[in-house]
């Protein structure tokens, strides 16, 4: 494999290490090789003073990066190996490495940020998204759980939009990343570029996070109009408060308000298509991770997978969704009345 076909290149200019993740074909899914090879060159770095900050970006126009590489974890458990367990043991660490890192690390987002890539870029000192951007934790509708540190970063959102997003699994573009503090600027597509010239000249006189909030101070911009989240807040906050996700189904299902009304049909839709395990799982795992330090969320996360592929929807969700596609999965239980509330304890049991 040359260079040029890793799936993570490295290179420094200008005293800026840049990792670029490599799959555009795969939509730049993570695999435990990219994890490895990630986590071994910011421990590099971290020790190099030639180097005073870190830019992680992707190859293609698609994606930056579309969650893990899921199919690859399906097909090692389906043969009996242990894949999933180390790759996630692995992932976690990477990311809560990230969230520690020593030097500025600017994370370069455009197109799909989703499930595995929110994990490497929530740590990043410094968020940048495009117009193009579409971020989410999607893992609801394939039977998991917003892992990745979800159960940290969700839950500390404004109000309950995190909750909102793990539990229905939905996207947002990027007047949404940036009202709701999941990215910090948004650099039009076309200056992407331009950002990386910028720093190729770049004195470093001066600490390497301030210079970086300068440049993209002068090139970018921190909010963006017509959130959806600004007007959909109120109704977000009143319906995703409630302890249960029945309770959240029925608040949504009594919106009578004229401009939340269909917003409250599409959003039971989308429910009711999910995993009634994962969404209970999910509902408590976020509930729980408000008051978890970092570490403690990892270590949850980490209990909950470890139990999750033997007694979980994942099998089946990526079964029906990625490896089948006859988009018909057979949940277990197949409806929310069914999930007892005491499976839902014994998950986090042992915690």
């Amino acid at each position: 494999m040359t260079q040029a076909e890793a799936p993570v290149l490295i290179q420094v200019r200008n005293r800026v290490g840049y990792l670029t993740l490599n799959r555009p074909a795969g939509l730049n899914a993570v695999t435990l090789p990219m994890v490895r090879s990630l986590h071994r060159q910011l421990q590099d770095w971290a020790d190099d003073q030639d180097v005073v900050a870190v830019v992680l970006r992707a190859a293609g126009e698609k994606a930056f990066c579309a969650g893990g590489d899921i199919r690859s974890l399906y097909d090692s458990y389906q043969n009996g190996e242990n894949l999933h367990r180390v790759f996630f043991e692995e992932e976690y660490a990477l990311d809560q490495y990230i969230h520690a890192y020593s030097k500025p690390l600017l994370a370069l987002m455009n197109g799909f940020v989703l499930g595995g890539g929110m994990g490497l870029v929530q740590g990043a000192s410094l968020r940048v998204i495009s117009e193009r951007t579409r971020m989410g934790m999607p893992e609801v509708g394939i039977g998991y759980f917003p892992d990745v540190g979800g159960s940290y970063f969700l839950p500390r959102l404004p109000g309950n939009l995190g909750i909102y997003m793990g539990v229905t699994g939905n996207h947002i573009g990027s007047a949404d990343a940036l009202y709701a503090g999941l990215a910090d600027y948004c650099v039009p597509y076309e200056r992407f570029a331009e950002l990386e010239q910028r720093l190729d000249q770049q004195d470093w006189s001066t600490p390497a996070r301030e210079a970086l909030t300068a440049l993209l101070g002068s090139i970018g911009t921190t909010e963006l109009p017509d959130a959806p989240f600004k007007t959909l807040f109120p109704a977000i906050e009143k319906h995703f408060a409630h302890d249960s996700v029945a309770a959240i189904r029925e608040s949504l299902a009594e919106e009578n308000r004229p401009e939340y009304r269909d917003w409250a049909t599409e959003t039971l839709k989308v429910i009711d298509s999910r995993s009634p395990l994962s969404l209970s799982v999910t509902l408590e795992m976020l509930r729980r991770g408000r008051t978890l330090s970092l570490a403690e969320c990892f270590r949850m996360e980490l209990h909950l997978d470890r139990q999750w592929f033997d007694q979980g929807d994942i099998i089946e969700g990526v079964r029906a969704l990625i490896v089948d596609k006859d988009k018909n999965p057979r949940w277990n239980p197949p409806t929310l009345d069914e999930v007892a509330p005491q499976r839902v304890a014994d998950f986090f049991a042992g915690v």
